[in-house]
């Protein structure tokens, strides 16, 4: 079913597939407790939030999403989108703190299924992939500085990259040593085990570790920060606090993270698929999927979340075979609030900040730049731009830099689209570049123009320029359309403007190769009957043999009536 797409994998549903079922299930529901709860506190959010985003959050997802291996939940960057949007609003970890994040998951939701139901999941194709990828490698880096004064005990405010990593360097000194012990001692922990086997279980076995640490050597006398009470039970339903004042504040972070959290969800979600090509992806259904989980999950004190990738790959090498893995992790998280809270109370706070760290940390990549300053120089510019921005002024502003370079970087390529003049190779009625293939044979008094994109709007005065410039050193101008997939209204007015021009000039329009869609656009703008059937032509070839044999007066092989 289009809008319940659990329907088709439990219709089909084989016990074979169930082992792996379980067995990731666990796996995810063990990697979630304690990434949730240190999602939840760089959001600053209390830890017991992350456990309640990871419920009913995750299983609604698993009965509605198309990807059958994407876990749901926190994730690092949102989570930090989280913290800048709500800075200044209220004090971290405070109530009213809270009620926003929580009122803030809500109008995500109410994006995304609206997104979702009005099928805008192209959306995301207007973020260029170097955007993408530059304001990730910065937000990695925003949220690893962020963690280091947890990882050191240094008492400093947040705030910017360069105000962090100043106020960290002039209070080096007052560093708490059994906190940056501790934390040096997780890093090295999770990083050897994220080499072995990222379905080694490293966090839980970190959490364990550090809890026995804690205990044994009264690490918390000693001054290192630990979790301390967790509630139990599951979370209450309750409707978000809702405030004109509150609503209007949060709108642009909401939609940001709409959109950041979605094109982060399908990413993952396309590249699991890649691997299994048993289900399809849509896009459309994903956005109204994770909007309802926002949503409903806003319901039940969770704050915003999407699909992750650490996460949803350790699902997939678990063996996930459909959305009942996510279903399993979320009543095995419900189990953990219901009965085991009373074991989080010595989790030490560093260990979480570790997690962070380590989990961000592949998602610094400056390999892409050094790839695209050797390949697109262009797309090196858009990778600075917005890695700069994003990392020295803010995010939000990275993202909507970022999202406005995109869209000016579409309309200069769409305004300047590549356009060829073509010879034909060799006496074999083929015609081909005459910058790629120097010796291909051109015809007398004549140009063989090829824009290689649409003729509409946004390139119309660019291609009328070339022709115009043209027209005055030719008797004939060939307008070769094979490469011309759409015909709007101010490509069929320039059509007619730029063939009246040439006939001033004693200059001859004609066209070629054009397909079933121009053609009908053509013919209900009235060209075939301003221009007359003369110049209308199947092929380039037929064309050049009228113009050669003098007989340009007829028209050759074409179908007007054809609609392909």
């Amino acid at each position: 079913m289009k809008y319940l797409p659990s329907i088709d994998w439990i219709q089909s549903y084989r016990l074979s597939d169930l082992r792996g079922d379980v067995v990731a299930g666990i796996t995810v529901a063990v990697l979630l407790i304690p990434q949730g709860m240190a999602y939840s506190m760089l959001a600053g959010i209390p830890p017991v939030y992350g456990l309640y985003a990871v419920t009913i959050p995750l299983l609604l997802y698993g009965l509605l999403g198309t990807s059958r291996q994407l876990a749901v939940g926190p994730v690092a960057m949102v989570a930090l989108l989280i913290a800048s949007g709500l800075e200044g609003l209220a004090d971290p970890g405070s109530v009213e703190y809270v009620q926003l994040a929580i009122l803030l998951a809500l109008l995500v939701g109410i994006m995304q299924l609206v997104m979702g139901l009005t099928g805008m999941g192209y959306l995301v194709n207007f973020l260029a992939h170097p955007v993408v990828a530059g304001f990730t490698s910065a937000v990695a880096i925003i949220i690893a500085v962020s963690q280091m004064r947890l990882l050191l005990g240094i008492d400093i405010n947040r705030g910017g990259v360069i105000d962090t990593l100043t106020a960290l360097l002039r209070n080096i000194a007052s560093l708490h040593l059994p906190t940056t012990l501790l934390g040096l001692s997780a890093l090295v922990i999770l990083i050897i085990g994220r080499r072995m086997s990222s379905l080694i279980p490293t966090p839980l076995i970190l959490m364990v570790l550090s809890v026995l640490a804690v205990r044994l050597l009264e690490l918390d006398i000693a001054g290192v920060k630990i979790i301390r009470d967790i509630p139990s039970g599951m979370p209450s339903f309750s409707l978000p606090h809702w405030e004109s004042t509150s609503v209007r504040d949060l709108l642009p972070m909401a939609l940001t993270i709409a959109l950041v959290g979605f094109m982060e969800s399908i990413a993952v979600a396309q590249k699991l698929q890649g691997r299994h090509k048993d289900y399809n992806i849509d896009s459309s259904q994903e956005l109204r999927a994770l909007g309802f989980a926002n949503l409903v999950g806003s319901f039940f004190q969770s704050f915003p979340v999407t699909g992750g990738f650490s996460r949803s790959a350790v699902n997939d090498e678990a063996g996930a075979r459909t959305g009942l893995a996510s279903i399993i992790s979320s009543i095995l998280i419900m189990l953990s609030l219901l009965f085991f809270t009373r074991l989080f109370y010595h989790i030490p706070i560093v260990a979480l900040a570790a997690i962070i760290i380590v989990a961000v940390s592949r998602l610094i990549d400056f390999s892409e730049f050094k790839m695209l300053w050797r390949t697109d120089r262009q797309d090196a510019l858009l990778w600075i731009v917005t890695f700069l921005v994003t990392l020295l002024i803010s995010v939000e502003t990275g993202i909507l830099v970022g999202v406005g370079l995109s869209i000016v970087m579409l309309a200069l390529f769409s305004s300047k689209p590549h356009v060829a003049i073509l010879g034909e190779i060799a006496g074999t009625g083929v015609y081909r570049n005459v910058d790629r293939f120097p010796d291909a044979r051109t015809v007398a008094h004549t140009i063989i123009i090829r824009p290689d994109a649409p003729l509409y709007f946004a390139n119309v005065h660019s291609i009328k320029n070339i022709v115009r410039q043209a027209i005055p050193h030719h008797s004939y101008i060939i307008l070769h359309c094979g490469s011309m997939t759409r015909l709007d209204s101010s490509g069929a007015e320039a059509i007619k403007e730029l063939s009246r021009e040439a006939g001033e000039q004693s200059c001859k329009l004609l066209m070629t190769d054009m397909i079933g869609p121009v053609r009908d656009t053509m013919r209900k703008h009235g060209l075939f009957t301003a221009l007359g059937s003369a110049c209308f032509y199947a092929t380039v070839e037929d064309a050049v043999d009228s113009i050669e044999g003098g007989t340009d007066d007829r028209l050759r092989g074409i179908q007007l009536q054809s609609k392909v």
